[in-house]
């Protein structure tokens, strides 16, 4: 296509449309010559030609119904195009689509995504939490919020939390009637609170590493669940060991309404990442990630 082409298409469309030059030009913002010079070029070039001039009245002819069947919608998609620049401009807009899971939706957004609304009010956020991975492209997602080993490697992760440490806790209750376990393989004696993964639709496997030395148990007991409130309320109810998030147990383990065990053994891992498949990111996102990228602490003095 010749450079200034596809506006003289334009042009047409709009006189073609309009069925005047005068309406078209004053829509334009042209004079109805320099439509009229605009379009006889055109159909010079095309060798047909494309509208019928009256005195009176501007119609198409057979062929530019034709030309403006074909033209309309990739005008209107162009235009479309153009529209949907609002994301890239200064000032951050638009719509952001995320996946993340129940333990980040709750320690990551629900403290922070409430003020980033509230500082941002052209940025509309849906956010679907499930614990299965989501294919970010095909799920029509800008982004997504896991632990860093979940991210695949192909992806741009920044992080948005701490490190994490998963914790085995047991009421003392529980401990009364059973030993305390020494290594991980006494687990297999143990009575213990199970997750479900849903995506997989296999067993959260008890992970576990100390000198090096990893090692990963499945166990066994009475409940198993998708729900971490119900295998919370479980274990808090003695009803078997946990395998939770240090985290959210810290508080019960400090005032000794739970007790840890295998502490040698848990050690800590990458925490949550926002993680994205382009390097190139619309205002709405960078401004998202600004607002949760993590920020150590600074130390105290």
């Amino acid at each position: 296509m010749r450079r200034g082409e596809l506006d003289d298409l334009a042009v047409f469309a709009t006189v073609a449309r309009a069925r005047s030059f005068t309406r078209a030009a004053a829509e334009l913002g042209l004079s109805p010559s320099t439509l009229s010079h605009t379009l006889r070029g055109l159909e010079k070039r095309l060798g047909v030609r494309l509208l019928a001039r009256t005195t009176r009245s501007v119609a198409p002819t057979h062929a530019g119904e034709r030309l403006l069947l074909s033209l309309q919608p990739a005008l209107e998609e162009v235009s479309r195009g153009l529209a949907a620049l609002a994301d890239w401009r200064d000032a951050p807009s638009g719509t952001l689509r995320l996946t993340t899971f129940g333990y980040a939706a709750r320690a990551i957004l629900a403290p922070m995504l409430p003020r980033f609304l509230l500082d941002h009010p052209d940025i509309a956020v849906e956010v679907m939490v499930d614990d299965r991975l989501a294919d970010l492209v095909a799920g029509g997602f800008d982004a997504g919020i896991r632990f860093k080993e979940r991210v695949e490697r192909d992806m741009v992760a920044v992080r948005v939390g701490p490190d994490l440490r998963t914790v085995v806790v047991g009421t003392p209750d529980y401990f009364a009637r059973n030993p305390r376990p020494e290594t991980p393989a006494d687990l297999k004696t143990h009575t213990c609170v199970n997750y479900r993964l849903i995506g997989g639709g296999g067993l959260l496997p008890w992970e576990f590493e100390r000198n090096g030395r990893e090692v990963n148990v499945q166990v066994a007991g009475q409940f198993i669940g998708n729900d971490e409130v119900l295998a919370a309320a479980a274990v808090r109810a003695s009803a078997g060991l946990g395998y939770m998030l240090e985290h959210d147990v810290a508080d019960e383990i400090a005032d000794g309404r739970l007790i840890q065990a295998l502490d040698e053994w848990c050690v800590p891992f990458p925490g949550c990442h926002l993680y994205y498949p382009s390097r190139q990111v619309s205002p709405a996102l960078r401004a998202l990630i600004d607002a949760l990228r993590w920020k150590p602490e600074e130390p105290a003095g």
